[in-house]
């Protein structure tokens, strides 16, 4: 089934009308009715949206070979690391919380990366967040969207990555960590992996 396909019959399953979804949507009722027919696609603020009134996973919407789960869905749909990673990177920016010496930390913080399986982290090793990483691996982090006004927060555990296809990812989603990170002879920038424990927008 595509995603418009898939929209039409969860919104039929709900008994909800084109015109009554538009309006919880914020859109207009030929927005709901071009996403059905595969012409358009939701924003990404939308599609987060979408699945939760819709009671399913945003992957479910987006793979066409998801079928949907027979299990319960009154629970609320996961939010994979990747779109997780994709409301982060619409927002700009997060907020990274750590732990040094039993003392809350906070950090502004911009790049972010994801897989299929967890987050990715840069930062710089002569920086005090590399230590607070490294000596305490759980952390937080939230992000809010100024248009959509939503907020992500996220929890869980970070440790050291050195897979160099992440490296690889990360170095062409953000060149800029070559000039600013690499020098002729040393790296400073290094990579956490998040194993994501929580995560909820609202």
């Amino acid at each position: 089934m595509t995603t418009g396909e898939k929209l039409a019959a969860l919104r039929k399953k709900k008994g909800i009308t084109q015109e009554h979804l538009a309006e919880l949507l914020q859109v207009s009722r030929q927005s709901v009715s071009r996403w059905e027919m595969d012409v358009a696609f939701p924003e990404t603020e939308k599609l987060i949206k979408l699945a939760r009134l819709l009671e399913c996973s945003i992957d479910f919407l987006l793979n066409e070979n998801l079928e949907e789960d027979a299990g319960d869905r009154r629970t609320p749909p996961e939010i994979s690391p990747e779109s997780a990673a994709r409301f982060i990177r619409e927002c700009g920016y997060f907020f990274l919380a750590t732990s040094a010496e039993g003392r809350p930390r906070l950090r502004p913080m911009g790049m972010i990366h994801a897989d299929d399986r967890a987050l990715y982290l840069v930062t710089d090793k002569r920086k005090s967040v590399y230590g607070d990483l490294a000596g305490n691996p759980l952390v937080e982090l939230a992000s809010y969207n100024l248009y959509t006004r939503q907020w992500i927060r996220i929890s869980g555990r970070v440790r050291a990555e050195a897979s160099r296809e992440v490296q690889e990812a990360m170095l062409e989603m953000y060149p800029m960590i070559r000039q600013e990170y690499i020098r002729q002879d040393d790296m400073f920038f290094v990579i956490f992996r998040l194993d994501v424990e929580a995560v909820s927008i609202n």
